[in-house]
């Protein structure tokens, strides 16, 4: 009789969240499995056991994994031995393509059940991906009905889920509950700066967004500026970079980016999952995003998408302003901010907001467990 149990393999924060929501639904359909592979602390929390820590997972761009090369191929082939010997009922690779779908691949060819949740990229970069893809995963869960598109038409089993973060937030959101928590005065006005959650993307972004809060400041001296640190580590890390300024209205707080954002009137913000949780709560929002200048410029040979925000894809249209590369100027970014703050944006852009959140609103964690028990039986 086979073993009860799941493989999962989670890369960072946000895999974390998805798997333990995952993890809870899978135990209703299957209450008497097991679930191990790498997982943080909300996974852990669901009974997860975890065989590494997920924080060795958490890389970005091109050359971060190249530096961590030799630890991340012996974590893969630690776990393709440990379940090629001992297979699970699926092993369910969270994001991390780059590291998952190897896994996948070789685990497939040996008659285990493969699941990728979180689809890569590849509708917007390096397409023929797809084809690697498809040799890898069975199933295809993803958390944007334009993902699910791409992958009918490339002839891919998948199952659109919607997105269990926006199950988390309110249809309508309280500016005055969060301000209060904050201490905030209801009165004056705030921006909140979401400079990243990875050590590389603070030290690209953050000093960017100092100075448009200075500048800011120097137009509204009555402003407030709240900057959420994810982690510690992500906590002296910025309060160390501001600790070389003047800029005594600026506050860093450890975690509470939620409340942060709700209490905001303008969120400047890294282009990532911020950009989704900023519209989710029916926020005047301004993207950016910077990288390296060698990986920008492979990467701009590759992408074939005309936005990098979350809501601008979502709704094929420019809702939001970005700006990339270049173009993430402090004279551009206070313009942008500026604008927002002394002309808010009219009703219908809420409306555009709130029907986007309706969209995602599912309960991704039980689709999720359907579509896998469908291909598990």
């Amino acid at each position: 009789m086979q073993e009860l149990f799941f493989a999962i393999v989670a890369g960072e924060a946000s895999g974390d969240l998805l798997g333990a929501d995952l993890v809870r639904s899978l135990k209703r359909v299957y209450p008497n499995a097991k679930f191990e592979g790498i997982g943080g602390p909300l996974m852990q929390a669901e009974g997860f056991v975890s065989h590494y820590n997920i924080e060795r997972l958490s890389i970005m761009g091109f050359w971060d994994p190249f530096k961590r090369l030799g630890e991340l191929l012996s974590i893969r082939r630690n776990i393709v031995k440990r379940y090629k010997t001992r297979k699970p009922l699926a092993y369910i690779g969270i994001d991390a393509p780059d590291f998952n779908l190897n896994i996948e691949c070789e685990l497939r060819r040996c008659d285990v059940k493969t699941v990728h949740y979180v689809s890569p990229s590849v509708w917007a970069w390096r397409q023929g991906r797809i084809s690697r893809i498809k040799k890898g995963a069975d199933l295809m869960l993803t958390l944007f009905p334009f993902e699910s598109e791409f992958y009918r038409q490339h002839g891919m089993k998948e199952r659109y889920v919607g997105h269990p973060i926006a199950s988390k937030f309110p249809r309508f959101p309280n500016m005055g509950q969060a301000r209060s928590i904050l201490g905030l005065s209801s009165e004056i006005p705030v921006l909140t700066l979401m400079p990243g959650s990875r050590e590389t993307e603070v030290e690209l972004m953050a000093e960017l967004f100092f100075d448009v809060a200075a500048n800011v400041f120097s137009e509204k001296q009555d402003l407030v500026v709240l900057v959420p640190a994810s982690n510690q580590c992500r906590y002296e890390q910025l309060s160390g970079l501001l600790s070389r300024r003047s800029q005594p209205y600026i506050k860093i707080i450890l975690l509470g980016a939620r409340e942060a954002m709700e209490a905001s009137n303008v969120i400047l913000l890294t282009s990532g999952t911020s950009s989704l949780e900023a519209m989710l709560l029916k926020k005047p929002m301004v993207v950016s995003y910077r990288l390296g200048m060698l990986t920008f410029a492979i990467l701009s040979l590759l992408v074939k998408t005309p936005f990098i925000a979350l809501p601008n894809l979502l709704s094929n249209k420019l809702l939001v302003p970005e700006f990339i590369q270049d173009a993430a100027t402090s004279e551009n970014l206070t313009a942008a901010v500026l604008e927002l703050f002394n002309y808010p944006p009219e009703r219908n852009l809420e409306d555009e907001f709130l029907a986007l959140h309706d969209s995602l609103r599912l309960d991704s964690g039980m689709l999720a467990a359907a579509a896998i028990e469908e291909l598990i039986q």
